[in-house]
């Protein structure tokens, strides 16, 4: 997390905040499209593979199908590099 101090207080960088919007879009964008995955079991998704398992998993569709489905959600976003 990058920080700026102002004055005596430091706060997060508007970069930190633009990172935060985006987890949380990567977070909420699969629980809306797949009704059976929790925002917490979500929010457990490791990488795009943990997601495209969990699809496969509770929905029982082909693993090529539920990374073609993942790949297009995320549109070129990396899951890893933003969930944590």
């Amino acid at each position: 997390m990058s920080l700026r101090q102002v004055g005596a207080t430091i706060q997060p960088t508007m970069d930190d905040e633009e990172n935060d919007r985006e987890r949380d879009a990567l977070q909420i964008a699969p629980a809306s499209r797949w009704k059976r995955l929790s925002l917490q079991e979500l929010r457990l998704v490791e990488d795009s593979n943990d997601m495209v398992g969990h699809i496969v998993a509770r929905y029982g569709v082909d693993e090529c199908r539920a990374r073609h489905d993942v790949d297009a959600l995320l549109n070129g976003r990396v899951l890893s590099a933003l969930s944590r």
